[in-house]
């Protein structure tokens, strides 16, 4: 059966999932999650939650699913050590370099590969599970085929969303907030600028970003039935009595009971954006999944019920089974045993002789069987008992009562564990010489005289290109290292079309790939080709780099929502690249922005325009061999004149990024890689190399 998993904010949403009948929550702490807005837990309230959790047979899992800086690294294997030290069943992990920290501090617990991983495909799934990950959170665009060629070829466990807000961006390749406002999405701060209204160009507003609610609940037997393990509830940042409806509504229809009407009314009204959607389930995209908040008013009598569902009573969830044996002249001893086979005894003061009526198994069991108030559920009773005794009430009460206890004091216990120690390893410096230039190129007529004598170390072109012009690839591929940049999103369904086109890039003379996604390292590497990694892996720390070497790569990108002092003291376990120039990617969506507002595709016609309330501009733009939107930012970065800077930060090269420039604005680029300047404060950025991120 799927796992129900709950999402738990605070301590009062933890109860409100546990009482609703969710099977494991999901919660953050110590400052290293996606919701740093959320009620997150201590030390101290961690181990309350997980002992409250463990007791009643609920798994926790521990949100770390944030990018970590090598200053954080330390702080980041304490709080690990004390999770696991409290009992935590599994990390959530988005960071490479937290995925090392976590099997070497608490090699014991659990890991899984959070969809800030963006992992949507098999070869992506099998990369987790490479690296020591046991479950794997899926892209939420993923549609039903897809998933079950996944849950049917999975070395590990499947985690599906199954309801909640859904991000226009994949979870892990967004950087709006970050870019914008510097609160990273990645590190936990998103300001969610996807709510906000845009238009397309200065007329129009609404919000094309913006997302209804994902609802799988019609869809649950088809995920049982593919092999998914576990179904997630999304909701840290919401209100308990929201987590006591959904988990309820979502328990009661995993159990069997088909939602009618009501449970849809319920689940509407403690939360929607103008209803629900599940239309990447189906396979569809499409305007109408788009959905705002409206300001409807809160619903106080399904607040209050759910409410009374976590402050008032006990969910008997953990089924026990008794064993009493009354015998004359004896101490009574009660036994009670868990699912797990934990077992405790007490004993009384022997019975007595009956003067009337003796006391029968039966109404020993019936005693024993009530465990109201409590966890418990009797699932069976086995007597031994002697004639002609009697034991009061009372006695058989306390001794229930007393084995219970004891019982749960075990169940609370956190278990033993080895704990490892983080011993950062010794920086790996980079060159001393100054850092090479790299180019990136939508398409062959960006291709200027000017740029080829510049003499790029490394020169990337979409593989869509490559293959749309294959004779000028065998030509230049002997010239200079060409390198084919692969779409950040493969489905499986697209692995096989893709793989054609990077044999046909082979045998055209490329022998190089930039791959933005875990999933492509292996598939590139078992075609033949030598592997760059690209900012879609977000390289953040020096763990990071090493675990990229280990992969096999020849080079990495740092993340451009670092600092340059930050960059400079990556380890440079691997050649590492920065961008130095170009539109920076703010978003990478499944749904194509340009048909949404059209009806039709025409996003190849030209760049189509995002406009928000400040008049601020975001170019649309197809990412090259899919229709998928990426939406860039409005300025361009902008570091060609900080070059002697950039010098000192031992980097192996430094990346023109050209997205919808022609051939004379790559001219002047160049010349401006050439002699140092150009900086214009209207069209340009720095980015976020010297005002970092929250």
């Amino acid at each position: 059966m799927l796992e129900l998993l709950a999402p738990a904010g605070s301590m009062e949403a933890l109860r409100a999932a546990v009482q609703n009948g969710a099977d494991a929550v999901y919660l953050g702490g110590g400052g290293f999650n996606a919701r740093m807005s959320a009620k997150n837990f201590s030390a101290e309230e961690l181990r309350e939650a997980v002992s409250y959790c463990h007791i009643r047979g609920v798994r926790v899992h521990l949100t770390l699913n944030t990018l970590l800086s090598d200053r954080e690294l330390p702080a980041a294997a304490a709080w690990i050590a004390e999770a696991a030290r409290c009992g935590i069943d599994a990390f959530i992990v988005q960071d490479l370099g937290a995925l090392r920290l976590c099997r070497a501090v608490a090699p014991e617990v659990e890991r899984h590969a959070s969809t800030q991983m963006s992992v949507h495909s098999l070869t992506g799934v099998q990369a987790a599970a490479r690296l020591g990950c046991s479950r794997a959170v899926l892209a939420r665009e993923l549609p039903e085929d897809q998933l079950r060629t996944i849950c049917r070829e999975s070395p590990i466990e499947i985690e599906v969303f199954g309801h909640g807000a859904l991000c226009m961006c994949y979870s892990g390749q967004c950087w709006f907030s970050a870019v914008v406002g510097r609160r990273s999405g990645n590190r936990g701060q998103c300001a969610q600028p996807c709510r906000l209204p845009y238009g397309y160009g200065r007329g129009d507003k609404g919000h094309p970003l913006s997302l209804k609610d994902n609802c799988l609940i019609a869809h649950l037997r088809a995920l049982e039935e593919m092999g998914a393990a576990s179904l997630k509830l999304e909701g840290r940042m919401k209100r308990p009595e929201y987590v006591a409806v959904v988990t309820r509504v979502y328990r009661a229809a995993l159990d069997g009971r088909e939602p009618g009407p009501d449970d849809l009314e319920a689940l509407r009204r403690v939360f929607s954006r103008q209803g629900f959607t599940d239309s990447y389930f189906q396979g569809r995209t499409g305007p109408d999944m788009l959905g705002v908040r409206s300001g409807e008013r809160e619903d106080a009598r399904l607040l209050a019920a759910a409410r009374a569902t976590y402050e008032e009573g006990e969910r008997q969830r953990v089924p026990v089974h008794f064993s009493i044996r009354v015998e004359a002249a004896r101490p009574v001893t009660l036994a009670v045993e868990d699912p797990e086979g934990r077992g405790v005894s007490c004993q009384g003061e022997p019975p007595e002789t009956a003067r009337s009526r003796a006391v029968t198994g039966e109404a020993l069991a019936e005693r024993l069987g009530r465990t109201g108030g409590t966890p418990y559920r009797c699932a069976g009773v086995d007597v031994r008992l002697g004639a002609g005794l009697t034991l009061p009430v009372r006695a058989v009460n306390g001794l229930r009562r007393e084995a219970l206890e004891r019982l749960t004091g075990l169940r609370g216990e956190p278990p033993s564990r080895a704990i490892g120690v983080f011993s950062p390893p010794a920086p790996e410096r980079g060159p001393a010489e100054p850092p090479r230039l790299t180019v990136q190129l939508r398409h062959w007529g960006q291709l200027t005289p000017s740029l080829l004598a510049a003499g790029p170390a490394a020169l990337y072109l979409p593989l869509s290109e490559l293959v749309r012009r294959p004779e000028r690839a065998a030509a230049l591929a002997g010239k200079l290292p060409l390198a084919a940049v692969l779409p950040r999103v493969i489905w499986d369904r697209e692995k096989e079309e893709t793989a054609r086109a990077m044999k046909a890039a082979f045998d055209a003379g490329v022998r190089e790939v930039l791959a933005g996604n875990l999933g492509q390292i292996a598939l590139a590497g078992g075609l033949g080709f030598r592997v760059r990694g690209d900012f879609g892996l977000n390289v953040f720390n020096s763990q990071t780099v090493r675990t990229l070497r280990e992969l096999g790569l020849a080079s990495a990108t740092a993340s451009f929502e670092l600092l340059l002092a930050q960059v400079r003291d990556l380890g440079k376990g691997l050649p590492l690249e920065l961008i130095a120039y170009g539109r920076l990617p703010l978003m990478l969506t499944e749904n194509c922005l340009v048909k949404n507002r059209t009806g039709k595709c025409a996003c190849q016609d030209g760049p189509v325009t995002l406009t928000d309330r400040t008049g601020a501009s975001f170019p649309i733009l197809p990412d090259p061999g899919s229709c998928r939107s990426v939406v860039y930012n409005g300025k361009q970065l902008f570091l060609l004149d900080k070059r002697a800077e950039l010098a000192g930060l031992g980097l192996w090269g430094l990346r023109l990024l050209f997205t919808g420039e022609g051939p004379e604005e790559v001219d002047a680029v160049v010349d401006a890689w050439n002699c140092g300047g150009g900086f214009d404060g209207t069209r340009h950025t720095r980015g976020l190399y010297y005002r970092g991120v929250e």
